[in-house]
């Protein structure tokens, strides 16, 4: 109902530099990338991602590559985040989990094809941000938790984070996918993260059924490191 909203809405709307801009994106950035699933690309179309872009780097919000946003923090790529709701395919009865929220527009994307986002921000200042984004687009189905998702014992604690998701984002590049976070999938479910250190890192989608994962390495890009993973630590004798 959202998205035939969003949809409606833009047809009235005359053409602006960012209209064009998201046009251009389209058929410049993402088209020729191989990201050709209609549904993917008619939602790109009509999310104003210049909304939510802090407003200073507002005319960057269509440009190839990161967005700076604060906190030391910037937004993924058009692209990567195109490969990503083409990669997970949602159907709307999905209930996802976000690890990194950052201004909110990756995870309005997700709420508007699944039932239930969840989405933990490390950043009080972000996760405040990205709330507000996230409402103004009249989105209610996407809820943003200040936590370190990464932290085994906070998520453990977070009763938000208790019932079972069918697919898990990782928007920042970590070392490996944590157990943690694994365990929070249902037997057949999805995950999809940014795996290696930056700057190059390999976008991998995880399938799991039962016990088994299928793996694939979807491209390699830029992204910054995840902060806060809690740190192993080993016993010496």
């Amino acid at each position: 109902m959202v998205l035939e909203t969003l949809l409606k809405g833009e047809s009235n709307m005359t053409a602006t530099n960012f209209q064009a801009a998201r046009k251009n994106m389209v058929n410049q950035q993402i088209r020729c990338c191989k990201i050709l699933d209609d549904t993917t690309l008619d939602l790109i179309k009509i999310m104003p991602r210049e909304a939510f872009v802090p407003e200073h780097v507002r005319s960057l919000a269509y440009m190839e590559g990161h967005v700076p946003l604060s906190c030391h923090q910037e937004m993924l790529s058009p692209l990567q985040e195109a490969a990503i709701l083409q990669c997970l395919n949602l159907n709307g009865r999905q209930r996802v989990l976000e690890i990194g929220t950052g201004t909110g527009f990756l995870t309005a994307m997700l709420a508007l094809q699944s039932e239930q986002v969840i989405s933990c921000e490390l950043h009080e200042e972000l996760a405040t941000q990205a709330t507000t984004n996230i409402a103004d687009h009249g989105i209610s189905n996407a809820t943003v938790i200040q936590l370190n998702g990464m932290d085994p014992d906070a998520v453990s604690a977070c009763p938000e984070l208790q019932q079972p998701f069918d697919a898990i984002v990782i928007g920042a590049a970590i070392p490996e996918i944590p157990a943690h976070l694994e365990a929070l999938l249902k037997h057949d479910a999805q995950v999809i993260a940014f795996v290696g250190s930056s700057p190059a890192v390999s976008l991998v989608h995880k399938q799991k059924s039962g016990r088994n994962w299928e793996e694939t390495s979807l491209f390699e890009t830029l992204l910054l490191d995840m902060e806060a993973i809690p740190e192993n630590r080993e016993f010496v004798f």
